[in-house]
């Protein structure tokens, strides 16, 4: 694993700090890491939301539609 040092305000160490104690992180790496993870979450399906945009229309989004939906998700 690599060691990244970054520098912060006072109140924004104070704020990792509470983080860390309210929400049973064992350090201030882990709580960061957990941000970095929820961002990359967070940009993987926005991603997926632009290419669901940009993809054609393929049909009508009916009750058909949503039931094949839901028996293509069960199969997985």
């Amino acid at each position: 694993m690599t060691t990244m040092n970054i520098s912060l305000p006072d109140t924004m160490k104070r704020f990792v700090d509470a983080q860390v104690e309210d929400h049973g992180f064992g350090t201030s790496s882990e709580y960061v890491r957990s941000l970095i993870r929820k961002e990359q979450d967070r940009e993987q399906l926005r991603a997926l939301l632009l290419a669901g945009a940009r993809s054609p229309i393929d049909g009508p989004a009916d009750a058909a539609y949503f039931a094949d939906l839901e028996a293509t998700i069960i199969k997985r």
